[in-house]
């Protein structure tokens, strides 16, 4: 490819890039504006008056509960469906017993089933066992439904992994257990940032399961917690902005320190040995 060639694709990219960062901008100036200024300017305007104080009102309103809650709620969550989908993995993969085949189909089934299909049994279940308005629901739900999407990312990977480091570790006397723990996580460690991103994404912007499992103030997440902002007469729309803008940060960052991690366990998932 010419100089030519390289102009071009680096102008189709830079603009691709601009259409991709223009959506953040444009809420963070949002977020700065008074509901005066939303209605009766421009959408695209600047704000005239920075209000810094859009940010201090959803603060004292809640956010930083919200905020904390969805923080251990999403790292518990992705910390159990990593664990738990390794595990799953590992004995499917690198294990040879009968029903190997028919274990990984009934988890396959599980991308098949709607969210909405399972609320209201979901919901029952919970009630009967008195873990409605307990984030215990969220957790396990989050866990539940991320598993087969992060099995099938693991999955081409550990049929990658040569079987001589196993036999080696074998050799070695390493026990089941130390070489998973000690051998096969660490291998794993691309396409496990790939997966945690997934799920992080997911469990960060859910809203459906906590909006109807808690009930709390206590317990809410943030994508929840916006509503509050939301009056039967008047809504804030500048600090409903700045709640968005700072449900986004998470996300943003953790794209910015593992967009390595994520295309090197794309490509790791992506091979079959």
């Amino acid at each position: 490819m010419g100089r030519i060639g390289y102009f071009f694709l680096y102008l189709c990219l830079g603009i691709v890039a601009v259409f991709q960062i223009f959506p953040i901008v444009w809420l963070f100036l949002f977020s700065l504006k008074s509901n005066r200024e939303i209605f009766a300017g421009s959408p695209f305007a600047l704000p005239q008056e920075i209000r810094w104080e859009n940010y201090l009102a959803v603060w004292e309103g809640g956010i930083g509960n919200y905020f904390w809650n969805s923080i251990w709620i999403t790292g518990v969550s992705i910390l159990f469906t990593l664990l738990f989908a390794s595990m799953a993995v590992f004995v499917i993969t690198r294990m040879k017993w009968k029903l190997s085949k028919l274990v990984l189909g009934l988890f396959m089934v599980g991308l098949m089933i709607p969210i909405h299909s399972s609320l209201i049994p979901l919901f029952n279940m919970f009630l009967n066992v008195n873990l409605i308005n307990n984030p215990i629901s969220i957790v396990l739900t989050y866990t539940a439904y991320n598993l087969p999407i992060t099995m099938m990312i693991l999955l081409g990977f550990y049929y990658s992994i040569p079987k001589e480091i196993e036999e080696a570790a074998i050799i070695d006397g390493a026990s089941l257990h130390r070489m998973f723990f000690r051998i096969i996580l660490p291998l794993s460690a691309p396409v496990l940032a790939t997966t945690a991103i997934i799920n992080m994404i997911y469990n960060w912007n859910e809203f459906v399961f906590v909006n109807t499992f808690i009930s709390s103030d206590n317990y809410k997440t943030l994508t929840v917690g916006i509503q509050n902002f939301v009056g039967q007469y008047m809504t804030d729309w500048g600090a409903i902005g700045a709640t968005l803008v700072i449900s986004v940060l998470p996300i943003l960052i953790a794209f910015l320190f593992f967009s390595n991690k994520i295309v090197e366990g794309i490509s790791s998932s992506a091979v079959k040995g």
